[in-house]
């Protein structure tokens, strides 16, 4: 392709809402441009990107034995409404109605438009396994679309879809996708790190993220300094430390006033904040039930994991609990106690407030609070478990000896263990070899192709512009003229002409600037190799050849140009 062609320029400087350093060259190397929040278009450079990334993901998921189709964006809500999905994945869930007044959502992703398909055409144990994949639009309709191409509304997803007879066979599958991701994120040069997940909307007995290691992230993990175990903090496992026995004191209501921080409590009585209960408040929302009031308690010196807190009571959403809620429950804001509520309102504590005693919370009393309280003595919760999240310092709940670091990072990719939750709601079912019928047991794998091409961004630059690893570059050589003249042109016509029948990815900039301008703009785009045909080079002999990571400049001779790059390449 010739510069003086190309659809798209490039610009001096990037949107002053870009805050990652991919979306700042995405936009200024002329990748994509916005069409609207967390929807983007992919122009001429941006789209051979996602090209070559979906080259490589078809070629791996092909390697084990995964079959290309192509689902319709479209879905019926009645198969969401099959799976419970329709009142339960939120409101990122985009829905419509049709002008036949039918509802329809635009497809987030297609694990029951899969089930669908799979009740009627599997029949017997001898059609499975199956492994069917995508790459196709996605949409989802996120409220905090931010980062670029990191969290988007619309964007491409490789999606795949296994169905198995059970868990052995689901397991042994498992770890070829695992693999597969792995070899995946090494072709295209992103250091991605595997981390245990939380199943989330998506259900399912066990999930790993890929997650690339980042300050701006939007996700974190942790990860334990001894055994190597590694989380998301939605499901990062720690310990909490034992105190010793120590005589449990009676409950006395003291004065705290201007005291509504856990922190200024904790100064005012003389105690450390993991003395201290924090109270924190939810509506839960599950389909086909009303709203339920939820009073979580925590230790003062941690904080509420809501997928934990989920996961607790049995699934559902939650929002936070608006004051009148809250005074409704008996509590008072700022002083609110598990202790004194009124009837029917739900208490759901960390498994903190077993380790320790003699805490401090509120009275539900403006200016006052509770000192010497003890579970279960004091009030008994309706549910106890591990909704506190991870934090940096604790001490691994899987050795029980490490400390866990806590990193943030960007999420590239996700592979869930589904097993029946889609296959007995919708219906999916096969006779076994005693004929017995049985339902198919399912896992789902997702790469977003926008956001990984973020990521390799993110990875892949210094402070000129973009780097593109070969296996993913737009183009692999670009050619710079310096200087009018026809033998100028001439050659670096012939040069292009040469590599492309030789069959690479070849950019001519063509165009009558100066030389900053068009260096500025190789060093952008990012091309793996850039060659420089100028009255000087030629004066040598042939071409300057540079690498776009390296600094070191050579004149390579015109008769082994194509072999060189070809070599480099």
């Amino acid at each position: 392709m010739r510069l003086t062609d190309l659809f798209t320029r490039t610009l001096r400087d990037a949107p002053a809402d870009a805050d990652l350093i991919s979306h700042q060259l995405a936009i200024r190397a002329g990748l994509v441009r916005p069409v609207a929040a967390g929807i983007y278009a992919l122009m001429p450079l941006g789209w051979r990107v996602i090209r070559n990334i979906a080259a490589i993901l078809r070629e791996e998921m092909n390697a084990i034995n995964g079959q290309e189709v192509f689902f319709p964006i479209v879905q019926p809500a009645e198969l969401w409404q099959m799976t419970g999905r329709w009142d339960t994945f939120g409101p990122v869930l985009q829905t419509f109605t049709n002008d036949a007044g039918r509802a329809f959502a635009l497809g987030p992703t297609h694990e029951e438009v899969v089930a669908m398909l799979a009740a009627r055409e599997i029949a017997s144990y001898k059609q499975l396994p199956q492994h069917l994949y995508q790459i196709q639009t996605k949409y989802r309709n996120e409220p905090r679309a931010r980062g670029g191409l990191v969290r988007l509304r619309e964007f491409t997803m490789k999606d795949a879809y296994s169905l198995h007879t059970d868990y052995d066979d689901l397991d042994r599958f498992y770890e070829r996708m695992y693999a597969a991701y792995e070899r995946i994120f090494a072709r295209v040069g992103v250091e991605a790190v595997p981390v245990e997940a939380d199943t989330g909307a998506m259900g399912g007995r066990a999930s790993h993220e890929f997650m690339l290691p980042h300050a701006a992230g939007e996700d974190t993990f942790a990860a334990c300094d001894g055994c190597g175990y590694r989380a998301n903090v939605e499901t990062a496992e720690f310990t909490l430390d034992m105190p010793g026995p120590v005589d449990l004191l009676p409950v006395q209501k003291v004065a705290t006033p201007d005291c509504k921080t856990i922190q200024a409590v904790a100064d005012f009585i003389g105690v450390p904040t993991a003395q201290t209960l924090k109270a924190v408040f939810f509506m839960h929302e599950q389909p086909g039930q009303p709203d339920e009031f939820i009073f979580v308690v925590v230790r003062g010196d941690l904080e509420v994991n809501e997928a934990k807190l989920i996961k607790a009571l049995g699934g559902g959403t939650l929002r936070a609990a608006a004051d009148e809620d809250i005074l409704a429950s008996g509590s008072v804001p700022g002083y609110a106690s598990p202790i004194g509520l009124k009837p029917g309102v739900t208490v759901v504590a960390d498994r903190s407030v077993q380790v320790g005693a003699n805490f401090v919370v509120g009275a539900n009393d403006e200016g006052y609070h509770l000192t010497g309280v003890n579970v279960p003595r004091d009030f008994d919760p309706a549910v106890v478990a591990d909704i506190a999240e991870a934090f940096d310092g604790a001490t691994c709940g899987r050795c029980g000896a490490g400390t866990l670091r806590i990193e943030r990072a960007i999420e590239l990719g996700h592979c869930f263990k589904l097993g029946t939750r889609y296959s007995e709601a919708v219906g999916v079912t096969y006779l076994d070899e005693h004929g017995a019928e049985r339902p198919v047991v399912m896992g789902s794998y997702g790469i977003g192709l926008e956001r990984l091409a973020a990521a390799i961004i993110e990875t892949h630059h210094d402070d000129w512009g973009i780097i593109w690893p070969s296996s993913v570059a737009p183009f692999q050589v670009h050619i710079v003229t310096l200087g009018g003249g026809e033998e100028i042109a001439g050659t670096a016509q012939q040069v292009y002409e040469d590599l492309i029948a030789a069959g690479c990815d070849v950019l001519l900039d063509d165009r009558s600037e100066s030389p900053g301008v068009k260096f500025t703009d190789a060093d952008l785009i990012g091309a793996p190799l850039r060659l420089t045909v100028s009255s000087k080079s030629l004066d040598k002999g042939g071409v300057e050849a540079k690498r776009r990571a390296e600094r070191e400049r050579i004149i390579v001779p015109l008769d082994t140009v194509i072999a060189w790059v070809q070599e480099q390449v």
